[in-house]
């Protein structure tokens, strides 16, 4: 039996039993309610005091269901959008195993017991896909202090070697000032400017470990050239899609009219079109030129370029090297 204190807390017990056994399709009874903090709680309680104290939450602002029964109608999530973040953690490729299955857990708290067995094969196995770096929650949220407090960091950047395990790409940490941390494509990137480039750099937060905060203060990115503005990430992203650094360039290509759906998931819709014949089109974008270069060459017998003509010879001197590699 719990005490006088935990008795005024007994509204506070139901809708936590609310939260974890009902919904519309597992309605409580009274007694479920009862039986229920008898089992995980040890008190009793009175039928008038099961209901008194769910009008009190439902004065409070809890919508709570009093039909054929009880149940709890909203929640912070629903179940669909539970399932797309713990996909998405599953998917991401940027945290371990060991911390994906920890953020499932937390999540499973705003769920029910239902919707937990409905996942509950998720937690038997491995994604295969995330990262074997296990300083990633670590490094986020130290990057996050130094861009609030505008402060450089130092970290050392890791790579796969032959033993498929990850080591320091160099042995000095490399130096930056950290402006932002973005997802793009599954991973999740720092974008940063070091003192040895003019233009912004971007690292793979699942390779940067032992992360320090310096005394150094960061470089204002109005400083750098071409950000005078600002960071305008909706630009950025669908100018460094491939997160190659360097300034953009202007680029006409010439495509067949299907491949819109492709240009759009690549660049967003900052572009501009043209019908050319009947079914083809010319595309006007901007982007990063090593980017570009390797979206042109995974669509390369589909689109033709145009300008500038850096370009045109760059695919085409590409492509004659892996037709040697052919002959």
């Amino acid at each position: 039996m719990y005490g006088t204190g935990t008795k005024k807390m007994l509204n506070m017990l139901i809708l936590d039993i609310l939260r974890e056994y009902s919904d519309s399709e597992h309605r409580l009874l009274q007694q479920d309610i009862i039986d229920l903090l008898k089992y995980n709680y040890g008190m009793d309680c009175e039928r008038r005091a099961v209901k008194n104290n769910i009008v009190s939450l439902q004065e409070m602002g809890y919508d709570i269901v009093a039909k054929q029964g009880y149940y709890l109608n909203t929640r912070d999530f629903t179940d669909a959008e539970l399932r797309l973040l713990i996909d998405s953690i599953f998917t991401s490729g940027a945290i371990s195993d060991k911390d994906a299955h920890s953020l499932v857990k937390k999540l499973e708290r705003y769920s029910n017991k239902y919707f937990k067995a409905h996942v509950s094969h998720i937690h038997s196995t491995s994604s295969g896909k995330n990262t074997d770096n296990p300083m990633v929650m670590d490094s986020i949220a130290i990057i996050d202090e130094a861009i609030s407090k505008g402060r450089q960091i130092s970290f050392s950047y890791l790579q796969y070697g032959i033993d498929f395990k990850l080591h320091p790409k160099r042995s000095q940490k490399y130096i930056v000032s950290p402006y932002q941390m973005i997802s793009n494509r599954g991973k999740y990137y720092l974008i940063a400017k070091t003192e040895e480039y003019e233009n912004l750099s971007h690292y793979r937060l699942d390779r940067i470990a032992n992360v320090e905060i310096l005394k150094d203060k960061n470089k204002p990115i109005k400083s750098i050239h071409g950000y005078e503005r600002g960071l305008n990430l909706k630009d950025y992203l669908a100018e460094h899609f491939y997160m190659y650094s360097g300034e953009s360039i202007h680029i006409k290509l010439k495509a067949h009219e299907n491949l819109m759906d492709n240009l759009v998931d690549s660049f967003g819709k900052d572009f501009r079109v043209v019908p050319e014949g009947e079914d083809e089109i010319i595309a006007s974008l901007k982007c990063n030129p090593d980017t570009f270069f390797y979206w042109a060459m995974q669509y390369g017998l589909n689109i033709e370029v145009l300008e500038p003509e850096s370009m045109r010879e760059r695919i085409q001197s590409a492509c004659k090297e892996i037709e040697k590699k052919y002959c």
